[in-house]
């Protein structure tokens, strides 16, 4: 793995102890490990201990990707990342698997018109008894089953809001095929989700697609490739059905 490469980096430097911090950094929705922070990108330390069986997996779940460890000075000091910053020289080339088994999925609705006749009075029901915005709803719906009240997704996932078994049964929803049974336990689910993120709907989605714990792990939306497409979706889905629905677009405060 990637990681071991990082830390066989790090033996090239003298001096330090058994146990190596390796630095997990983010810049946009691009994630890179290195032996120091990197300018420009948030950055969280990872001790590492050399002596351990198996070292953890930094990345999340990327699936297989060829990427390139570059060597650089920074302060006087080289330092070793695999993104390519200015200065930057090549040192190795790899190609890494990332584990699978994340609760990450795509979703099985496409980017594409609104579709208001949709479940529309369980819609309407759910939004007035949750509080929950009709237009956000309806856009997880599309993007995780295209409202197909049947729909079941190779995670397990089921019903027109893809609630899996545990948190169908939480929320309450005895049939998970039934759409206003699953519209009503989804809404109330997002309801709490929205509540836990301040309103922040981006984080809402990305823990409803990927998990709470997910979510508290990256502080912040996963950098898994489905959740951040899938955030994007709903995200792209949710303007169209606030234009659809009649609502005005979204601004920022003043």
């Amino acid at each position: 793995m990637i990681l071991r490469l990082v830390i066989a980096a790090l033996l090239l430097l003298p001096g330090l102890s058994s146990a190596r911090t390796v630095y997990r950094c983010v810049q946009g929705n691009t994630v890179s490990l290195a032996t120091a922070p990197e300018p420009g990108s948030r950055c969280t330390p990872k001790e590492i201990d050399d002596n351990a069986i198996q070292t953890p997996n930094l990345w999340g779940n990327m699936g297989v990707f060829i990427g390139v460890l570059y060597e650089r000075e920074q302060d006087g000091v080289l330092v070793y990342s695999t993104r390519n910053l200015p200065g930057s020289r090549v040192f190795l080339k790899f190609t890494v698997a990332t584990p699978p088994g994340e609760p990450a999925h795509e979703g099985l609705g496409k980017v594409g018109t609104p579709q208001l006749a949709q479940h529309a009075r369980q819609f309407k029901a759910a939004a007035k008894a949750t509080g929950v915005d009709d237009a956000w709803l309806r856009a997880i719906a599309h993007a995780e089953s295209n409202f197909d009240p049947q729909a079941v997704s190779s995670k397990g996932a089921q019903g027109v809001m893809q609630l899996m078994p545990d948190t169908a049964q939480e929320w309450g929803v005895r049939d998970p095929f039934s759409p206003q049974q699953s519209i009503d336990g989804g809404a109330r689910y997002m309801r709490a989700l929205l509540r836990r993120y301040n309103g922040d709907r981006a984080l809402a989605a990305a823990a409803y697609n990927a998990g709470i714990g997910a979510v508290t792990r990256y502080r912040g939306v996963p950098p898994y490739a489905e959740t951040l497409a899938y955030v994007d979706k709903v995200m792209a889905l949710y303007a169209r059905y606030r234009q659809a629905l009649g609502v005005g677009a979204e601004v920022p405060a003043k």
